[in-house]
């Protein structure tokens, strides 16, 4: 049985630091007066909690000042310059490195892509992408708070153990250990998905939400979800692997070791694959072996009868796990990522056509705004939540 627990003196003092960064890093620039009144705390104690925050230059004080009568009260800001991060989208096909400040600010990058890799391989191509960049981007004395990478697969957060990651032919990777070892910096390892959803919270579409839930159609498919302001990883830490939802019944008693059935026909491989069948069959006189998933919604655009029904088919499958997603968590947003929400314009309102009347809620369904950028924005999120003792409360009504 759980034993219910109550907050020390130090949790407490780590829960008034989370919410007054959090304060800083949304309304800057804010006075301490201003803070202790909308966190209803008194102004001795967020003194103290801003003066332990300027030492370590998470915030700073700033040149203006507010007046609202009485003493001018000296403003303070976000410092979204002194601390970097180096966030990693380690993809299927491509892997994406960049180094970004707090602000979200990208000070360089470096990509990958087709590397059709696998395992101890696809490890050193890691290794050499983060090198590069450390040795060519100049840091000009900011800290470097860490490497955050998303793996696309069941990952166990707390010992960044990729479980089961198909596309790159990991199971029980200690990339963490491995990480940590190499370059002597704190490393995070989570889901791909998860550091996205992140990423759209913090620095994109979500930011003005609290329960959000990002679904990636990439390679493979995923969601990661936000469940009041914090990520929801499931018991397994498998939350979010929609790929394998059972998309009809004629998919029961098989067993996918790879990718899920839902992935095998609406992910970027499975659409290009059911392409490929249907032009074989038709015996169309198109390019098979380099088409790609871009190739199948660009040829729907230009209006080439072929592509119709694949795209219509994905829509269908899509509809169906948006459909799920929706009525299990009820989000007051989705947001669709990953290489194929470049041709959102092809499936969101078909998809809400198709969802509307057969669910109580029709949800607000939009593209990503940071794209290939949206796991490396959550790893900011990611480092600043695990290397600092950081709280989400919520108060049970």
């Amino acid at each position: 049985m759980t034993v219910p627990r109550t907050i020390t003196a130090v949790e407490m003092q780590y829960i008034n630091r989370s919410a007054i960064l959090e304060i800083l890093r949304k309304e800057s620039p804010v006075s301490r007066t201003y803070l202790a009144k909308r966190l209803d705390v008194s102004l001795p104690t967020v003194m103290r909690t801003v003066d332990k925050l300027i030492e370590e230059e998470l915030i700073r004080p700033v040149d203006e000042t507010e007046w609202s009568g009485g003493r001018r009260r000296a403003l303070l800001e976000f410092n979204t310059e002194s601390h970097v991060v180096i966030g990693v989208d380690l993809g299927g096909t491509k892997m994406y490195v960049a180094i970004a400040d707090f602000g979200g600010s990208i000070l360089g990058e470096n990509s990958l892509l087709h590397h059709e890799t696998s395992g101890e391989e696809s490890y050193q191509h890691l290794i050499d992408l983060i090198q590069n960049l450390l040795e060519n981007v100049n840091l000009d004395g900011r800290n470097l708070r860490g490497i955050g990478i998303g793996a696309p697969g069941i990952t166990h957060h707390e010992d960044g153990i990729v479980s089961w990651a198909p596309s790159l032919n990991w199971r029980d990777f200690p990339l963490k250990s491995r990480l940590a070892d190499h370059f002597n910096l704190p490393v995070i390892v989570d889901n791909d998905v998860n550091l996205a959803v992140l990423g759209e919270l913090w620095f994109g579409v979500g930011q003005n939400y609290q329960n959000i839930v990002l679904i990636s159609v990439g390679t493979g498919i995923g969601a990661g979800i936000v469940i009041d302001g914090a990520l929801y990883r499931g018991t397994h830490q498998a939350a979010g692997e929609i790929g394998y939802i059972i998309p009809d019944r004629k998919f029961l008693g098989r067993e996918y070791e790879g990718f899920g059935a839902l992935e095998s026909l609406a992910s970027g491989s499975g659409i290009v694959e059911r392409a490929k069948q249907y032009l074989t069959k038709q015996k169309i006189d198109i390019d098979i072996d380099s088409l790609s998933t871009q190739d199948v919604f660009e040829a729907m655009g230009r209006g080439e009868q072929w592509a119709h029904p694949i795209i219509d088919e994905t829509v269908d499958y899509l509809a169906i796990a948006i459909a799920s997603v929706s009525v299990l968590f009820d989000p007051e947003l989705i947001v669709l990522g990953g290489g194929v929400s470049r041709s959102a314009d092809h499936l969101i309102e078909p998809i809400i056509n198709r969802i509307e009347g057969a669910i109580p809620i029709t949800p607000t369904i939009v593209a990503s705004s940071l794209g290939r950028q949206a796991a490396v924005m959550g790893a900011i999120t990611s480092l600043m939540h695990n290397t600092d003792e950081f709280y989400v409360v919520r108060k049970l009504t």
